[in-house]
């Protein structure tokens, strides 16, 4: 995307690899609010887009554009999504998606169509706010906003960060991860009282929800992970978490 119409080099350039969309006009503040996400270093990045009054803007007013090879816009492209709101945002959801599923019909030329389609985008699987502590869970619990978005849970200070404090990759039982109700003994310093512990093969994560509903939903939404075998493009992503700084 650029930040002027006139600008020569792009601000940023987002991988149609990893590059999701999803309407989130509750979040955003905006009844036709987009947030966009792909992967920048290895790390989520956030962009949240509004239409309004006849212009497509980001939330600190820059302008995106999509550029579509020739080759491409001859692909078959998926039955657009229909969602309420203008016009606008919508196209360019659609849009976003027909992009992936071009990208994803090249990378698996074997997949049909209803194989595909689900991948074109996806919903996070649950967010809001949690108390975290560090990794040696003496420091004081401190209240952050969560993404579960597929096997990545990310913190924020703000919703509308646009990077994650921190991530926890949430890999399959089979490989050493547990999802367990409360804390472990003699926990101290959290202001919740509904507490979860997610066990990975190096460290535990220690969370404290404020309501015991928000409690049972975030293990629910954890314990999905935990219970699908993980694909093999997971393991990489696993790795990498391993050996991040």
């Amino acid at each position: 995307y650029f930040n002027r119409n006139d600008a020569k080099e792009p601000k940023a350039v987002m991988k149609i690899e990893h590059l999701n969309a999803t309407f989130q006009p509750a979040k955003i503040g905006h009844p036709h609010g987009l947030q966009v996400t792909y992967l920048k270093d290895n790390s989520t990045r956030n962009i949240f887009i509004y239409h309004e009054d006849g212009k497509t803007c980001l939330s600190y007013k820059i302008r995106i554009f999509i550029k579509i090879a020739p080759s491409e816009r001859k692909a078959s492209w998926p039955r657009p999504q229909q969602h309420q709101g203008h016009r606008e945002i919508v196209d360019w959801f659609n849009a976003l998606r027909a992009a992936r599923f071009h990208y994803l019909q090249v990378a698996f030329p074997g997949a049909g169509d209803a194989d595909l389609v689900p991948k074109l985008s996806r919903n996070y699987l649950k967010e809001g706010y949690m108390e975290k502590t560090g990794p040696k869970q003496t420091e004081g619990f401190r209240k952050r906003w969560f993404t579960m978005d597929d096997r990545r849970l990310m913190y924020f200070k703000d919703p509308l960060d646009a990077f994650a404090r921190g991530e926890v990759f949430i890999g399959s039982k089979e490989s050493g991860y547990t999802v367990l109700h409360g804390f472990p003994p003699s926990t101290q310093g959290h202001h919740w009282p509904h507490g979860i512990t997610i066990v990975t093969p190096d460290r535990k994560f220690l969370f404290a929800c404020e309501t015991e509903s928000d409690q049972r939903e975030w293990v629910a939404a954890f314990q999905k992970a935990v219970d699908r075998p993980m694909l093999p493009q997971e393991y990489a992503v696993e790795a990498h978490f391993k050996h991040k700084p």
